[in-house]
This record gives C-alpha cells, structure tokens and sequence, in this order.
C-alpha cells in the first residue's frame, strides 16, 4: 500500500503579487528562483515557491488572471504579447502546482472593495488556507475567516524558515 504524499496547501495570490512578481525590478521572470528568498523581489519569490509546487497549489480565477494582465498592459506598459505570455505561464504553474484556475459564484460581501471581494471569493471556494496580498483594505482583513493573510515578504519568509525548519529536522 502506497500512502499520499503531501497534501498542496490551497493559495491564493491577489492581482498585486502577480504584477509586482515582473513590473518590480529584479524579476527573474523566465526562471522563478528557488527556494526563496533568492531574487531580491519578494513578489517574484513568491512564484518560485509556487513553482516548486512542493508545498502550496496555486489558484486562480478569470478575475485574477484578466486584471493581472490588464494592469500590465495599462499601467505598466507590458506589450500584449508579453501579458499573453506571462498569463499562460501563471495557469501552467497553478495546474503543476495542484491548483488551477476557477470561475467561483459571487459569495463574498465583506470587504468596501468589489474587486477585493471577488479575491476572496476565490478564496472561500477552493478552501485557501492562505491568501497573499500587499492591499491594505484585504490585508487589514487578516485572518479573513479564520485564513491568514499575508504580505508577499512575509510569505516568502515563512516558508523559507519552514523549509529550513525542516532541513535541519532530517540531519
């Protein structure tokens, strides 16, 4: 009998974390960094510890995708081609992590923020034992029905002292 390995603990990124991960300096963009903290750019580090898909699934929504790539494209000035590009690498790393992209009904009203509420709508339906943001209204939230919030170098800490945590355990 083979016994499951690890369970992927459910996470959700907000728009900011995805855009702050290539518009901030110092992104590595094509090879996330592992394991963090690695790149001087929390944001980017926080994909890397996605993309070892060791630890975290990864969830997504239309919402979170199509803002992400809006923001790129309008305030930042990401030509198209790389938003495009950037997006699919996003819903590649969530489906190798163990999570994935959903569209989740619209349950959430607790936050003044629309766009804050369908975060967390996302969120509440796949069971997020963790959400990343740097907004002050959904942070502030912290813990949102029992699930931590977490800025992007505060993550990015914790998991760093948890896999060297655990280092140390099997020496």
């Amino acid at each position: 009998m083979t016994l499951p390995g690890p369970v992927a603990i459910p996470v959700v990124f907000d728009v900011n974390v995805l855009v702050q991960a290539i518009a901030s300096g110092n992104s590595p963009y094509v090879s996330w960094p592992s394991p963090p903290p690695t790149s001087g750019n929390p944001f980017a580090d926080c994909l890397g510890v996605i993309n070892d898909a060791a630890e975290f699934a990864l969830w997504l929504s239309p919402h979170i995708l199509g803002n992400t790539t809006r923001v790129l494209g309008a305030v930042v000035g990401t030509p198209k081609e790389d938003t495009s590009a950037y997006q699919e690498i996003l819903i590649e790393m969530a489906d190798a992590s163990g999570g994935g992209v959903l569209d989740p009904p619209r349950t959430v009203h607790d936050c003044p923020d629309h766009e804050d509420n369908l975060v967390l709508d996302l969120a509440a339906e796949v069971g997020a034992l963790l959400i990343v943001s740097e907004d002050a209204d959904v942070t502030g939230m912290s813990p949102w029905r029992g699930v931590p919030i977490l800025r992007a170098g505060q993550f990015v800490a914790r998991v760093d002292g948890m896999r060297r945590h655990g280092r140390r355990r099997t020496r």
